[in-house]
């Protein structure tokens, strides 16, 4: 791992191993996010992307055996998931979940005041932004009124994660496969959208099969994962090597004996 510029954030995930229902999905996951960065992390069905994407958020189901999780240092594997969510991390899920009688602007703002005090929330600024940030989805305003997920299509509860994204504006967000599922506008938008959002003094985890929204994302950063750990790391254009050649090649060199062996 490299050593970071004062001040930028940092994820530094270490050997990080995890279980689902006693099989070892995870076996020994090495992976650093810095603010500032935009990383794709690739890789075929069943290699452990969604895996790390809950473990990290702490979902009960997926147990970490062994291994850290620090961001900005502090240890988050001991806390509970909404300290998680506190501390800076965002999950956006592969299948959204429908929550009957919540409407959309309720949720959104009660997960908006959840990172704020009642001396520091605007609700004027949280609508103009919401605003924006609908129209930068190309997302009708009347869906707000709605209950959350219900009735909407895969590509409207796919912005809706990113609209929670930018609605907690987290130090560090994972998005678990933002483009399945979407049409080919559907992924310009929430790819463009996503690239947007991006700040600074924050850092984003795409998890994707396809090289597809990543030509809206321009990732700083390529991993892919390989039977549970991160075989191969580079820079976008190791994106449009695994769009050429698939996964095999990937995996043939994971499984190599290392010289000397």
């Amino acid at each position: 791992m490299t050593t970071p510029p004062a001040g930028q954030h940092t994820l530094v995930v270490t050997d990080l191993h995890a279980e689902v229902a006693g099989k070892e999905i995870l076996k020994g996951v090495n992976l650093e996010l810095l603010s500032g960065e935009l990383t794709a992390l690739m890789g075929p069905n069943g290699s452990g992307k969604s895996t790390l994407a809950y473990a990290l958020m702490g979902h009960p189901k997926y147990k970490v055996t062994k291994g850290s999780v620090l961001l900005d240092g502090v240890d988050l594997l001991p806390l509970s998931v909404d300290k998680r969510s506190k501390a800076g991390l965002f999950l956006g899920f592969q299948y959204p979940q429908e929550v009957s009688g919540l409407s959309l602007s309720k949720f959104l703002w009660t997960a908006y005041m959840q990172r704020h005090t009642a001396e520091t929330a605007d609700s004027d600024k949280f609508g103009k932004e919401l605003k924006t940030n609908l129209g930068m989805l190309e997302m009708d305003e009347t869906l707000l009124k709605r209950s959350l997920n219900e009735g909407f299509s895969g590509g409207e509860k796919k912005r809706v994660e990113v609209l929670q994204m930018a609605t907690l504006s987290p130090t560090f967000a994972i998005l678990d496969e933002p483009d399945s599922g979407l049409d080919i506008d559907a992924v310009r938008a929430v790819g463009e959208t996503v690239a947007k959002l991006h700040r600074p003094d924050a850092g984003i985890l795409v998890i994707t099969h396809y090289q597809r929204i990543l030509k809206y994302l321009k990732p700083d950063r390529v991993h892919v994962m390989v039977d549970g750990v991160v075989a191969l790391s580079g820079g976008r254009e190791l994106a449009e090597q695994l769009e050429a050649k698939g996964y095999d090649w990937v995996r043939l060199g994971a499984a190599a004996p290392s010289p000397g062996a």
